[in-house]
């Protein structure tokens, strides 16, 4: 596949807008409340059941942040009281405690990710002793094999911190920059010294960890080009492994946070149109990758190279090196997928954590896919992942004429390839330059339950 990319302003104007990210297929708004932990217990004997066990990522969720950022819209709570935190992290083990026995022990753990709020919330002490029942609970791949990441707000650790976290099993992290002008930082509560994060950099590479991300995002209050540009500078001048772009939504009615945020003060669309170009250009100018959708990454990275071999996934950790996974998430909201389903956790504290005094699943919600399901999934990650995809490949993995199956999707392609998103052939789909950056749009036409794509029923209740 190709993986060349080209920004044509025109284009991404015209395509790009509110729409699935595909972390998953269905998407989350297709769970069903009528999922619950029985479910998600027959997906995980059925999961066992497969001939050929498949690895396991585990994901937790740590929801707590010291301080309001503005613009979030994740699932956090503001809370400096430590007696919450360690409640939580109680239930957290109890919670892995809960779930592990389930899985069969042969099955390796081949990647972990703290994610929030603000997984580094937690201090390293109670992080080593969260690590620790996941090492007990669960059988670690080699070190070797490992994807151990974790998130980091870097104006709350410090260098010291940086080893501890190494030496305690993580060999990836993510540290949430956004912006480095202190204007905009004002604009979205989230005030940070530029050194200290040169300096966490710093001590990311002597800890010897492998890969480092930074977080940025465009269309933030009082962003401006130039502005814009020198935090890129900035970015470069570090060298992060990856950088993740995120496009800011302003939806206050949404997000109570961002109310904080005086709109006027928002770049309009042509100027967030612009700093998204200016972005894209100046970060593969200096050599980084463009992976698919917002992210980016050096040559060298693991990322890159899961891309060029074929092996790069999507899920709800957003672009991974893994393939073939369950992927069991722990904590408030957090989202399981394994075997044929999706399972999601409760979104508030208080049921979580009485879900788990009782010794239960906090599983509230999710879905069974269905045949349907799986085929056009296989098809949206290829697109998402692999920029194209081989007809053959499909029809030989379902026992399906392709051409038959997506007859009406294929009625709607020569639109895209006609702007030049997309190629196609009697055999392949493949995506062109100026389509890698609306990737989503093109996976979006073999999507099912769009507006206006009818299906006979439920995956759900045909499962259950």
């Amino acid at each position: 596949m190709v993986h060349t990319t080209e920004f044509k302003p025109e284009l991404v104007r015209r395509y790009d807008g509110a729409g699935p990210r595909y972390t998953s297929y269905p998407t989350a708004p297709r769970f069903s409340s009528q999922f619950g932990p029985g479910q998600l217990l027959k997906s995980i004997r059925d999961s066992n059941e497969d001939p050929i066990p498949r690895s396991l990522s585990l994901y937790a969720h740590i929801p707590f942040c010291f301080s309001p950022c503005f613009y979030c819209g994740c699932n956090r709570i503001i809370s400096r009281d430590a007696g919450r935190k360690q409640a939580y992290l109680e239930h957290m083990l109890r919670e892995i405690a809960l779930l592990a026995p389930l899985f069969d022990r042969d099955r390796e753990v081949v990647q972990l990710h703290l994610g929030g709020g603000t997984p580094n919330s937690l201090d390293t002490a109670q992080l080593s002793e969260l690590m620790d029942q996941f090492a007990r609970s669960f059988r670690f791949a080699h070190e070797r094999d490992r994807d151990f990441s974790i998130e980091i707000d870097p104006r709350t650790v410090s260098t010291c911190d940086i080893a501890v976290l190494r030496t305690i099993g993580f060999n990836r992290v993510s540290l949430g920059v956004q912006d480095f002008d202190p204007q905009v930082q004002k604009a979205i509560n989230r005030l940070q010294d530029t050194d200290k994060i040169r300096d966490i950099h710093a001590a990311c590479r002597e800890s010897g960890f492998s890969s480092v991300n930074f977080d940025l995002i465009y269309g933030l209050p009082l962003q401006t080009e130039s502005r814009f540009a020198a935090t890129l500078d900035t970015v470069c001048s570090i060298r992060p492994d990856r950088i993740a772009l995120y496009s800011y939504a302003h939806m206050p009615e949404l997000f109570k946070a961002q109310n904080k945020i005086d709109a006027q003060t928002l770049p309009d669309a042509e100027r967030k149109l612009a700093l998204f170009q200016m972005a894209v250009e100046t970060l593969m100018s200096q050599g980084y990758v463009y992976i698919g959708m917002d992210h980016f990454a050096l040559p060298g990275d693991e990322l890159t190279k899961a891309l060029e071999s074929g092996d790069l996934h999507r899920n709800f950790m957003g672009y991974t090196t893994r393939r073939q996974t369950d992927l069991i998430g722990f904590g408030v909201s957090a989202i399981s997928q394994i075997a044929d389903c999706y399972a999601q956790n409760a979104k508030d504290i208080q049921t979580w954590s009485a879900r788990i005094d009782a010794g239960k699943p906090a599983t509230v919600r999710g879905l069974f896919t269905d045949r349907d399901d799986r085929i056009r999934a296989e098809v949206i990650q290829a697109i998402m992942c692999q920029g194209g995809l081989s007809f053959r490949d499909i029809e030989a993995r379902f026992d399906i004429d392709f051409r038959h199956y997506f007859r009406h999707e294929l009625e709607v392609l020569p639109e895209l390839a006609e702007d030049g998103l997309l190629a196609l052939d009697a055999d392949h789909l493949q995506v062109l330059p100026p389509g890698r950056l609306l990737l989503r749009v093109i996976a979006a036409r073999f999507d099912a339950y769009l507006p206006g794509r009818a299906r006979a029923a439920s995956p759900l209740l045909k499962a259950l």
